[in-house]
């Protein structure tokens, strides 16, 4: 069967008749449970790792295994926080929340990426203190505790992967311990560095590093979450290529007032005025628009057809 395709030059192709299949539930139910999973094991391991890296910090006395104990505590608190997002976005929408909860992902998202940031910046300081002034680093316990560290981040950086390709919430999480799993490289290098150079500004300068390796990836986080909460167009959308495809369709005339959004990333919507003379073919037309707006992967749609132009009511709505 011929397929549909997005058709920039002006003209709606529409091959094959109006395709209306319904929301696959179970997968999304599927993929909500694996999620949930993920995290629950990731938040066990990190935890336990939590503990260990403080004891080592302190008897240690390595800065970077306590920068790295302090990603881990933001870890603990980010996957705590993702697990109760994870839970309560699937609740029922209701008559006061008619998209449920699931913008809770984005809150918490946004959350959890500025707790790097904030914390990321307290360890820079830090570091930069480590720099003037070096202090004395058992580089034989701190690299053990960084070698199983290391071991613990990739196994929860793995578990989180696939999760945070479609998930904000899950991607917050997996930065999070992305975030320790480059620390932990950088104080394992650091760790070896000490203990047979005696080098002691190898433990800030890991720490400083690795830190604002971590910066960029909360810093595009919030961004994300941040486009998503002021409803901003989808990166993957172009607003004025979704007009031309409305125009081309036949029996609409214009196209006004076109909005974009994402709820989560996983749902976009869009909602426009259309002008649409034939009162006829108002039907037509709007399964038209729905099989075109499907080509964008925009499955919410909401259509005002218009018989005539509306602009002195429609200023005194945006007055």
């Amino acid at each position: 069967m011929a397929s549909n395709r997005v058709n920039t030059s002006g003209n709606y192709h529409n091959h094959g008749g109006h395709d209306h299949a319904g929301h696959d539930h179970a997968g999304h139910d599927h993929a909500a449970h694996a999620s949930v999973t993920s995290l629950r094991l990731a938040f066990a391991m990190t935890a336990t790792l939590l503990v260990v890296e403080v004891v080592g910090g302190f008897m240690s006395n390595s800065i970077a295994l306590l920068a790295d104990a302090g990603h881990m505590l933001t870890d603990v608190a980010a996957l705590a926080l993702s697990l109760f997002v994870a839970w309560f976005s699937t609740q029922p929408v209701t008559t006061r929340k008619s998209f449920g909860y699931l913008r809770w992902e984005i809150l918490a998202a946004f959350l959890n990426g500025s707790a790097l940031l904030l914390i990321s910046a307290a360890i820079i300081v830090e570091s930069i203190m480590r720099l003037r002034t070096p202090e004395p680093v058992v580089g034989g316990l701190m690299l053990w505790v960084a070698a199983a560290g290391l071991i613990i981040n990739v196994i929860s950086a793995f578990v989180l992967h696939r999760g945070s390709q479609d998930n904000l919430n899950v991607r917050g999480a997996y930065l999070h311990v992305l975030g320790d799993l480059l620390g932990s490289v950088g104080t394992v290098g650091a760790a070896i560095v000490i203990r047979y150079t005696g080098w002691l500004f190898a433990d800030p300068i890991a720490s400083f590093l690795t830190t604002a390796l971590i910066m960029r990836g909360a810093w595009t986080l919030v961004r994300e979450s941040v486009d998503i909460l002021l409803e901003g167009v989808p990166k993957h959308i172009d607003l004025e290529q979704v007009r031309i495809q409305l125009e081309a369709i036949p029996g609409i005339e214009s196209v006004h007032d076109l909005h974009v959004w994402s709820v989560n990333p996983r749902m976009v919507a869009m909602s426009a005025h259309a002008i649409v003379r034939d009162a006829s073919t108002q039907q037509h037309v709007l399964e038209h628009v729905h099989d075109a707006m499907g080509l964008f992967g925009i499955a919410h749609v909401t259509v005002q057809i218009e018989q005539a132009e509306m602009g002195v009511r429609e200023a005194h709505a945006h007055a």
